[in-house]
């Protein structure tokens, strides 16, 4: 079922900044050319990201999830000068796909896609990270929020994506191990003393969380 009404995205993509014409180009042969373009992160999201990223002043963002490299090509249009983004993909297509358009922007010095399991990434970072965005397989978001909260900067947010999962969350299937995984999540971020957390209606659930 949908988190929200279809009549109030609509509203709620009308009344947002359009996106530049870089992100226009990813969204369009997202859907043409790659399978599941329902996982584009689009105009609300996109802008809501960069926003986070403007308002922090976040300096070293890390994404979970490239995909089709919107999401970076977003959050990338706040960065500070000396700002950058690493963003971990495991498929090679999606990489390949997301280098192409990261390359062809003002933004390709600043986002550093690589690919391979996004854990062995982590484990080669330093911190502090200003911003992690995690957006990936849904069964890997608990080992993922693990491996980043020691990286976090004091006043550093992590951003995790599709956390209402179509609603399924609220009574998930016992066969169905992401509606599982990321109900799971939800009620451990809720009791974990360590963060502060808020979870958002934004498209298909966003959950933000700081240090406590």
């Amino acid at each position: 079922m949908p988190v929200n009404d279809e009549n109030i995205d609509r509203y709620c993509e009308e009344h947002t900044t359009r996106p530049h014409e870089r992100l226009v180009a990813v969204a369009r042969e997202t859907h043409e050319q790659l399978d599941a373009p329902q996982m584009l992160t689009g105009t609300v999201e996109g802008r809501f990201l960069e926003m986070l990223v403007w308002a922090s002043g976040a300096r070293r963002v890390l994404e979970i999830g490239t995909f089709s490299g919107y999401s970076a090509l977003a959050m990338a249009a706040a960065l500070p000068d000396d700002g950058r983004i690493v963003t971990c993909e495991i498929s090679e297509r999606h990489a390949e796909f997301a280098r192409r358009h990261i390359g062809a922007s003002p933004y390709a010095e600043k986002i550093d896609v690589r690919l391979g399991p996004a854990l062995s990434t982590i484990a080669g970072l330093e911190g502090p990270l200003d911003l992690v965005f995690i957006d990936a397989d849904k069964t890997g978001y608990s080992a993922y929020f693990d491996a980043v909260l020691p990286l976090l900067a004091p006043r550093g947010l992590i951003v995790i994506d599709n956390t209402l999962w179509s609603g399924r969350v609220l009574e998930p299937e016992p066969d169905d191990e992401s509606s599982q995984a990321l109900a799971a999540l939800n009620d451990r971020l809720a009791a974990d003393e360590r963060v502060v957390v808020v979870q958002l209606p934004v498209r298909d659930g966003v959950t933000l969380v700081r240090r406590a």
